[in-house]
């Protein structure tokens, strides 16, 4: 396959895009974030498809960690968000979800390097086409583990109903740790699609999703191994200021995204490695500093 691209200006504006199947929104949403601040005009997307799937991240996951991460930059105001309006587990698809995004001329650069402790764990179980007393098993599961620390853990149940529920059936969990200078760290687990692989329990898919936070908390930084990458191309295209970010261990993803940067940007990340002593909490850690490229967005009117 062969793919002729000539860049241009990003350019924004109300949009709808009908995803394909095999992917999650998550998929098409991680490039959008990356681009999103940068249009002529705001960004209005309705994206349709797979909402939670088990490759992609999912819109839940982008919503509670991708966007605090933005504001962080400076890209706020009250049409940042993502809604999602049905949910659509694989193989058939059928969520839709809207992304709407500001642009921006400048970003802020950050000094992000300490992650504070965990105060609250927030989440979401969603269950569609099935019992909803599948959404209550998880929760009561996956609090049981995670109680016996911290007693502000609030799970909501989301059952969508009729054409809101998309057209395969499925359960899963999204969880997230707030830490008290404003980290966020998620995980999230899905059932195998109709159709494919042992049909899974809900109780011990709310376990391992626990479990599965509680490996991120360990892993810990001040992003959680999602959104490494987007936080490192934002620090990229801030201000010619000195940005810094205290990261878990990098993901293969994320490795092969910096030489991206450098191949793109000519820019190179100085790389300190914290071990756990010094940290006092979980795995390594990696203390990510670059000066911006000072990006600014000329595509955006003057006002």
């Amino acid at each position: 396959t062969t793919l002729y691209y000539q860049p241009g200006l990003l350019y924004g504006g109300s949009l709808e895009h009908d995803c394909s199947p095999s992917r999650g929104i998550g998929y098409y949403l991680e490039s959008l974030l990356c681009l999103a601040p940068f249009m002529k005009h705001p960004l209005k997307i309705v994206l349709r498809g797979v909402t939670n799937d088990q490759v992609d991240p999912s819109v839940d996951v982008l919503k509670a960690t991708a966007l605090p991460l933005l504001k962080k930059f400076g890209i706020d105001g009250e049409s940042l968000e993502i809604k999602i309006n049905r949910r659509g587990m694989p193989p058939k698809g059928g969520g839709e979800i809207l992304f709407a995004c500001p642009v921006r001329k400048v970003l802020q650069p950050v000094q992000f390097t300490d992650p504070g402790k965990i105060k609250r764990i927030r989440g979401t179980a969603y269950s569609v086409r099935v019992s909803p007393q599948m959404a209550n098993r998880m929760v009561e599961s996956a609090r049981g583990i995670l109680n016996k620390f911290l007693p502000d853990i609030y799970i909501y149940t989301d059952h969508m109903k009729g054409v809101n529920s998309g057209k395969s059936p499925g359960f899963g969990m999204c969880l997230t740790a707030e830490t008290i200078n404003g980290t966020i760290l998620s995980a999230e687990l899905a059932s195998n699609p109709q159709g494919q692989g042992a049909a899974v329990l809900p109780e011990e898919l709310g376990q391992n999703c626990a479990k599965l936070l509680l490996e991120e908390i360990y892993r810990g930084g001040c992003v959680d191994s999602t959104n490494q990458s987007l936080a490192l191309l934002l620090m990229t295209l801030g201000q010619r200021d000195v940005s810094k970010v205290l990261l878990g261990p990098l993901s293969p993803y994320t490795i092969e995204f910096l030489r991206h940067l450098r191949s793109f940007f000519q820019i190179m990340f100085k790389i300190e490695t914290k071990t756990a002593e010094e940290e006092h909490t979980g795995g390594e850690k990696v203390l990510m500093t670059c000066v911006g490229i000072g990006f600014c967005n000329l595509s955006k009117t003057m006002r």
